[in-house]
């Protein structure tokens, strides 16, 4: 995949606002998707359909607990998205005359 269909694929996913809170809810720590809907005023089936792009795109991953999965935030696809993002809305060098 090139650098330009990686940085549509990001926006793509962080262009709903429900999607862009639950990155900033599991930044704290894991949670499962009941916990995630009540945090974010959605039904579960809300959210699990949120989950499935996020984890589409490597964002989340989950983790089995007992009857519940926990979702937890892939910090290494993050990073590779803030750089991205960076080249792309990063000032220009400027020459030094």
């Amino acid at each position: 995949m090139s650098g330009t269909e990686q940085l549509a694929r990001m926006f793509n996913v962080l262009s709903v606002e429900t999607r862009v809170r639950m990155i900033k809810l599991l930044r704290s720590h894991p949670l499962c998707v009941n916990a995630l809907a009540r945090q974010l005023g959605i039904t579960p089936a809300a959210v699990s359909q949120h989950l499935r792009v996020l984890r589409d795109a490597g964002v989340v991953s989950g983790i089995k607990h007992g009857y519940y999965v926990h979702y937890r935030l892939n910090t290494e696809v993050l990073d590779r998205w803030r750089k991205l993002a960076g080249g792309l809305l990063g000032e220009k060098k400027r020459k030094v005359s």
